[in-house]
């Protein structure tokens, strides 16, 4: 007899999964980590014993939250394994992820508030972290992303550019820029560590 993890979900079930995660989305965004269940519930248009069904405490939404996120790096750093220009995939991936973190800055200033979340989502998804290291040993290889840089330094600059704010004119893409020139080959002094 299987147990119920282990069986899939119904088609109903995958809806209203789907529904609390974009409700989650839009409510996290608007309120913080103040939002609460029963109004994603409601933006959901479920009840709230649906939704503490998928997920029993907040908690467990701000994980899947950040799961879906890291879900979403990993796709960007597939399709940017399918570009053929080295530097190119790496400021397409960058783009897309740093786009991403800025279409949803609240969401992206709760998980950096929980690096646990973060690190729990980033550490599932190998396939990402391969890729990334693919990305870059491509890059490096071709002589455009500096010899000392290494896959890990792409992550801390999105988990970086999802803090930007400040003065007018400062913005995401600008700051991405400065990142990817630090990136570039040969880089103009040894990098720390």
């Amino acid at each position: 007899m299987a147990l119920m993890e282990d069986r899939p979900l119904r088609a109903d079930a995958v809806r209203n999964r789907a529904a609390i995660l974009t409700a989650a989305r839009f409510v996290f965004g608007r309120r913080g980590r103040e939002a609460q269940m029963d109004d994603v519930a409601r933006r959901a248009k479920v009840g709230v014993g649906t939704l503490y069904r998928h997920f029993p405490t907040k908690e467990a939404l701000l994980a899947a939250l950040a799961a879906d996120r890291f879900r979403q790096f990993a796709e960007f750093a597939q399709d940017a394994l399918s570009v053929a220009d080295p530097w190119a995939a790496i400021v397409d991936f960058t783009h897309q992820a740093a786009g991403l973190q800025a279409s949803d800055r609240a969401l992206s200033q709760i998980l950096v508030q929980r690096p646990d979340l973060m690190c729990d989502a980033a550490c599932e998804r190998g396939d990402l972290q391969q890729a990334l290291a693919t990305l870059v040993e491509r890059a490096q290889a071709a002589g455009v992303v500096r010899a000392d840089a290494r896959w890990g330094d792409i992550p801390m600059a999105m988990c970086a550019l999802s803090h930007v704010g400040g003065p007018p004119g400062a913005s995401w893409e600008r700051m991405l820029a400065l990142v990817l020139d630090g990136l570039r080959a040969p880089g103009g002094s040894p990098l720390p560590g």
